[in-house]
């Protein structure tokens, strides 16, 4: 566990049956036909100095929920609040300081930041659109930052295609850093690096947090990663949470068939991998059609009667961790 969460005080971020869904066809007077449901009620909490990750494999709608969680993707219901404070509801200079409070750090630096602007504006643009900065102290806070995210002072005047690609996400980290966010979401920030820049970067997102008391909620598809790096886990399946609790819980002695089924995919010694009964092979269902009652019946090889229901996420017996699941225990 990280130190320093703070288990008394009200989460950081606290998301309530948030969902979202987007118009797939329309008719020809322009209305929809048919919609993609990537985020489907979907409940979590983030406590200060703390890291959530969400982790599932491609599709399930883990990035879609990251993006309207930070107002980057219109949601159709369910809430988000940031200290307390409803994100959606919130109007004028209180909804532009709560926008403030959550940044994000994207998979892949080079699209994310401007080729036009030399690093030391690209640091300190959040601060620069906020305004009421001058020139000289915008310089100055985009110094601090690059030091503290490990690159030389020489670096500042220098554009973006002149770094390396584990650079260019130092600087992204750095820009996330500028309005000294409540949240930072990190949506898969290693995977478009190489493997052993890939540690560099974790190690220094893992000091920072250690040094100035971050809050994260991570997006990834890499399972070792998030056991590494999180506190807690949220395991999502087309759009729901299938299971939720301590990193070390839930990764080492998963309670939901899917969860089994996922750590096959990244084996350890310390997992039990799931047998062949467990596990029907098969592509995610089409997301525009939800399935009826348990989302992952169609491939879990311990389908039973009661399955065939709707699943809520429900306290498991350790009291710890919640499984989608009327069969799991523990």
């Amino acid at each position: 566990m990280t130190e320093g969460i703070d288990t008394i005080a009200p989460p950081v971020l606290a998301v309530s049956d948030l969902t979202v869904r987007f118009p797939a066809s329309r008719d020809w007077l322009g209305r929809a036909t048919s919609h993609v449901h990537a985020v489907n009620g979907v409940s979590l909490q983030v406590r200060g100095g703390g890291s959530l990750g969400i982790v599932g494999e491609s599709g399930c709608g883990k990035s879609t929920l990251a993006q309207a969680i930070i107002g980057l993707a219109p949601y159709e219901k369910g809430s988000v609040a940031i200290d307390g404070q409803d994100f959606q509801a919130s109007q004028g200079r209180q909804k532009r300081d709560l926008r403030q409070k959550m940044q994000i750090v994207f998979q892949d630096p080079q699209s994310s930041l401007d080729r036009r602007l030399p690093v030391w504006r690209l640091i300190s643009e959040p601060l620069h659109i906020r305004g009421g900065h001058s020139n000289a102290e915008l310089h100055a806070k985009a110094a601090e930052l690059a030091a503290a995210v490990g690159l030389r002072p020489e670096h500042l005047d220098r554009l973006p295609h002149e770094f390396s690609g584990g650079q260019r996400q130092r600087i992204a980290i750095a820009r996330a850093m500028s309005t000294d966010p409540d949240l930072m979401v990190l949506d898969e920030p290693t995977s478009a690096l190489d493997v052993s820049v890939q540690a560099q970067i974790v190690n220094l997102l893992l000091k920072l947090q250690r040094e100035r008391g971050l809050t994260y909620l991570l997006i990834s598809h890499d399972v070792a990663l998030v056991r590494h790096f999180c506190d807690d886990v949220a395991v999502m399946y087309l759009g729901q949470i299938v299971e939720s609790g301590p990193a070390d819980a839930v990764l080492g002695n998963p309670r939901h068939p899917y969860t089994r089924t996922l750590l096959a995919s990244a084996p350890s010694f310390e997992t039990p991998l799931p047998t062949l009964a467990e596990v029907r092979i098969g592509e995610l269902p089409n997301n525009r059609k939800l399935p009826t009652g348990c989302f992952y019946r169609e491939r879990c090889g311990k389908a039973a009667n009661g399955c065939e229901a709707p699943q809520d996420l429900r306290r498991l017996g350790d009291g710890v961790r919640h499984a989608r699941c009327h069969l799991a225990q523990g």
